[in-house]
C-alpha cells in the first residue's frame, strides 16, 4: 500500500507543477547564488527552480520582479496557471524576515516556498508556513530537513508542509553539523515512516547527475533538488574562481569538511548549532587545522578576498561550500542542458533496469 501511496504522492506534486517533466528535477535555493536566470532557466526546461535567499531580506522583491520579467518573455508564462509564478524561493527562517517573505509572496504568490534552517524547530516552520498560506493559499510550502525525527515531527504538525525535501549529509552548504544520516538511507527511512502520509518527498545530498536521481527515485522520493551542480551552471550567479573551484574539485570525503569556519571569517555568525556547511578545504582550513589564532586567519582571509578569482582554489582562503559529489561535477554547462541530462539519464537507468528485472 505504501508504495503505491507513493506513487500516488508522485503524481500530485506533478499536478501541481503542470508544466515540469518527470523525473522532477529541482534547483535547491543557494543563498544569492540561485538568482532569477538561473531559477527561469530550470523552469523553463521541465524542473522548478527555486531562488535563493538574498543578501538582505528586502532584495528578494528585486529578484522575484526580474524572475517575474524573465518568464513574461519565456515559454512558461502562464504555465503554474493565470495567479502563480513557475518558481519557487527560498527562506532561511533563523535570519529571515517574516513580514518581508510575506509581503514578496502576496505580490509575486510564486508557486513555492522551501524554508530551513529554523532556530526553534518546528515550530518555527509552522509559523512561517501559516502565514505564507495565509498570503498566498494556492503557494506551497516545502520544508527542508535533515533527519527522521524532523520528518515525523513535520507531517503532524498541525500546518503540515506540502512537501519534504530530505538533506543527505552528503549536501554542500548548510545541513546538520551532527547525527547527519547520509540520502541513500535517509530517503527510504522516512518514506517507511511516513507510508501513510500524501506529502511528496525531495531528495537531497550528492544528487548530480541522473545516476543519483534514479538512486533517489527508487528509494521513494518524487523528485530531486540539486545544489552543487548548477554552481557549475551558466546562470549561476557566482563568481569565475568560485565555479572553476567546483569544476576542479574531487575526492569530497578527503577534500571538504563542515565547519562554521568560513562563515565567521566572513563576518556570518549566529548559525544554529545543529547547522554547519560543507566546504572545499583550502588554505583557511588547513592554516586552522595547524593552529593559525582566528584573527590572523581572518586578515589572511580579507587579504585574499581584494585578490578576485585567485581568493579561491587550494592556495586560496575563501569559502568554495559545496557537496560531498563535487568530483562528479567536471565542466560548466547551461541550466537546461543540466536539466535534460540529469533527466534522461535517469529514465535511461530506470528503464533498463525495468527491462531486466
Amino acid at each position: 500500500m505504501s508504495a503505491l501511496l507513493r506513487i500516488e504522492c508522485k503524481q500530485a506534486l506533478a499536478k501541481s507543477l503542470p508544466w515540469t517533466t518527470s523525473p522532477l528535477i529541482v534547483s535547491a535555493p543557494m543563498r544569492v547564488m540561485t538568482g532569477p536566470s538561473l531559477a527561469v532557466a530550470v523552469s523553463s526546461a521541465g524542473g522548478l527552480g527555486f531562488l535563493g535567499p538574498t543578501l538582505k531580506p528586502e532584495d528578494v522583491f528585486g529578484d522575484l520582479d526580474q524572475a517575474a520579467e524573465l518568464i513574461g518573455s519565456s515559454s512558461i508564462r502562464g504555465a503554474a496557471g493565470p495567479s502563480l509564478l513557475p518558481v519557487g524561493v527560498g527562506f532561511q527562517t533563523w535570519n529571515g524576515n517574516l513580514e518581508v517573505a510575506v509581503s514578496a509572496v502576496t505580490k509575486h504568490r510564486p508557486c513555492a516556498v522551501w524554508l530551513f534552517a529554523p532556530r526553534h524547530g518546528q515550530g518555527e516552520f509552522d509559523e512561517w508556513t501559516t502565514a505564507i498560506k495565509r498570503a498566498s493559499p494556492d503557494t506551497r510550502v516545502w520544508l527542508q530537513i535533515g533527519s527522521l525525527g524532523e520528518a515525523v515531527d513535520a507531517a503532524g504538525s498541525a500546518t503540515p508542509p506540502d512537501v519534504l525535501v530530505l538533506q543527505g549529509a552528503e549536501a554542500g552548504g548548510h545541513g546538520r553539523h551532527k547525527d547527519a544520516q547520509g540520502t541513500i538511507a535517509l530517503v527510504p527511512e522516512v518514506s517507511d515512516a511516513l507510508r501513510d502520509s500524501t506529502i511528496p518527498l525531495v531528495a537531497a545530498g550528492g544528487i548530480v547527475d541522473g545516476r543519483g536521481a534514479a538512486a533517489a527515485l527508487a528509494l521513494g522520493a518524487a523528485g530531486v533538488a540539486m545544489g552543487t551542480r548548477f554552481l557549475a551552471s551558466k546562470e549561476a550567479r557566482i563568481s569565475k574562481g568560485y565555479q572553476d573551484e567546483v569544476v576542479r574539485a574531487s575526492d569530497g570525503a578527503r577534500n571538504t569538511v563542515r565547519t562554521q569556519l568560513y562563515n565567521h571569517l566572513r563576518g556570518t555568525f549566529g548559525w544554529p548549532e545543529q547547522f554547519s556547511p560543507r566546504t572545499i578545504i583550502n588554505k583557511s582550513w588547513t592554516d586552522h587545522e595547524s593552529g593559525v589564532p582566528f584573527d590572523r586567519l581572518k586578515e589572511l582571509h580579507d587579504e585574499s578576498a581584494k585578490t578576485g578569482d585567485a581568493g579561491w582554489g587550494p592556495q586560496g582562503r575563501l569559502a568554495t561550500y559545496a557537496g560531498a559529489a563535487v568530483g562528479l561535477v567536471r565542466h560548466v554547462q547551461d541550466a537546461a542542458v543540466i536539466v535534460r541530462e540529469t533527466r534522461d539519464q535517469a529514465r535511461a537507468i530506470l528503464t533498463c533496469v525495468v527491462a531486466h528485472l
